[in-house]
């Protein structure tokens, strides 16, 4: 492991003034409207400082804390997700020619994203998210092209939510692997390390100080605090078979009566790809616009193949949503599809809770 190293709050402003000279456009998280998000930005003061995020099933708010911290808090709704498979976008266009047609491909912004703020669970989403875009035979260039030259600071998770359970994912609290730089927040600033040689060079640029043992103790302790205080669980990392001998469980039934089928809960998981395609074409016939928008599972379109609609009820669409996330999953990438960021749960109207679902259908 890379020796760790000192950056106090008050140089903070200088990670993203090097990181903007190297050409990066800096993301980095922002409280808006009760929220946190991950927007574009130039100076610290724009960081959520004093902002503690309270989460529970069903309830997600910001609040102005006592602590003068910028990353006291989990997570938002955004995770790496939307920042590289975009929620729309076009992909290419066709336009009538005199002889026939001609397709142009619509090639996605090109200027590489360092982005501060990223947790262990979502570095272990994004490994997904790579695999699915570009471990096939034909990688997705959209999604390649903004995930080329992107460089990644991760922020340890020292105040889970209510609704994390990252720890029994394995995916948290700490990120170990796939970061360019680390970062663990103590009262004071932030005990950091590289993990690449490109966050190495970032942080030759920067004003730091050696990490006293002391200061490299509490931010392991606050690492290992955070994992100690979750009290929610994935009853196993790997429920393929039970989850797959309880398909005509009633648990599915009574869920299905609480859920809305919405598909926030598809939306906010960073490990969800679904996506329609969609054709717009000119009024005058001139041409079309080819684009591709998330989807969901939970979507009448979704299950509708060649007139027939294969999951009409709820129940059905759940259990395909839970099944493929903790159970089928194994099969495509070895591993579940839950990092435990406990978004899903946050963010459902109803509160619905994929831990006390699992721990249910295993009874």
């Amino acid at each position: 492991m890379p020796p760790s190293r000192f950056l106090p709050h008050s140089a903070l402003q200088s990670l993203i003034d090097v990181l903007a000279a190297s050409g990066y456009a800096v993301i980095a998280p922002q409280a808006r409207e009760g929220r946190i998000v991950y927007e574009e930005t130039f100076q610290t003061a724009e960081l959520p400082w004093g902002i503690t995020l309270a989460q529970a099933a069903g309830n997600s708010r910001t609040t102005k804390g006592t602590h003068k911290q910028a990353f006291a808090w989990a997570n938002g709704p955004q995770a790496l997700k939307p920042l590289l498979f975009a929620p729309r976008e076009p992909l290419w266009r066709i336009t009538r020619q005199t002889d026939g047609y001609a397709v142009e491909a619509i090639e996605p912004p090109g200027r590489p994203l360092a982005v501060i703020g990223v947790r262990a669970c979502d570095l272990a989403a994004l490994r997904i998210q790579d695999r699915h875009f570009l471990g096939g035979p034909c990688p997705d260039p959209h999604y390649g092209g903004r995930r080329e030259g992107m460089l990644l600071v991760a922020v340890n998770c020292t105040h889970p939510a209510a609704t994390c359970f990252c720890a029994s994912t394995g995916d948290g609290p700490e990120a170990t692997a796939d970061f360019d730089i680390a970062l663990t927040e103590l009262e004071d600033g932030f005990v950091i390390q590289a993990g690449s040689p490109e966050g190495e060079e970032i942080l030759a640029a920067l004003p730091l100080q050696e990490a006293q043992a002391g200061k490299i103790e509490a931010a392991a302790a606050g690492i290992r605090r955070a994992a100690e205080s979750q009290t929610r669980a994935i009853p196993g990392q790997n429920l393929r078979d039970a989850l797959m001998a309880r398909l005509d469980h009633g648990r599915w039934q009574e869920v299905a009566e609480r859920c809305l089928a919405c598909g926030n809960c598809t939306m906010v998981c960073p490990t969800c790809f679904c996506h329609a395609e969609t054709e717009q074409p000119e009024l005058d016939g001139s041409g079309s616009l080819h684009s591709r928008e998330w989807d969901s599972c939970f979507g009448e379109r979704h299950g509708h193949i060649h007139g027939k609609q294969l999951r009409p009820e709820i129940s059905q669409r759940y259990r395909q949503w839970l099944t493929h996330k903790l159970a089928s999953w194994h099969d495509q990438f070895g591993r579940s599809g839950c990092v435990g960021c406990g978004r899903c749960i946050a963010w459902c109207p109803v509160g619905i809770d994929i831990t006390e679902e699992a721990a249910a259908l295993l009874k």
